[in-house]
């Protein structure tokens, strides 16, 4: 974990978002949302390579987490084949989305 400048915090999931590791995913983007001295969170997509219903759930479970607390949660580094899963449920909508690491904390 990295935090970032103004402790907006940085989480790095890796391979497939699914039914195996979907808890332990959200679990942990909880943990770090909830954190008194986050700002927020950013998750770096790049390392992810499938995303099923599962893992978006987690994302979302996040988001709204994050949204009740009026923190930020943003999605960085989205590969294209991860994106289009966005935009086909027209979540793409809902999420902020930042191309990489150079987004400020609001």
């Amino acid at each position: 974990m990295q935090s970032f400048q103004s402790a907006l915090t940085i989480i790095q999931p890796s391979g497939a978002l699914n039914a195996a590791n979907a808890r332990t995913l959200q679990a942990q983007l909880v943990e770090h949302i909830t954190a008194d001295h986050s700002a927020g969170l950013m998750v770096d997509m790049s390392g992810v390579e499938s995303l099923d219903s599962a893992g978006l759930v987690s994302l979302i479970s996040a988001l709204r987490i994050a949204r009740g607390l009026s923190k930020r949660f943003c999605l960085c580094s989205v590969p294209p084949s991860i994106q289009i899963v966005f935009e086909l449920t027209q979540l793409d909508q809902v999420f902020e989305f930042a191309d990489d690491f150079s987004v400020k904390a609001a």
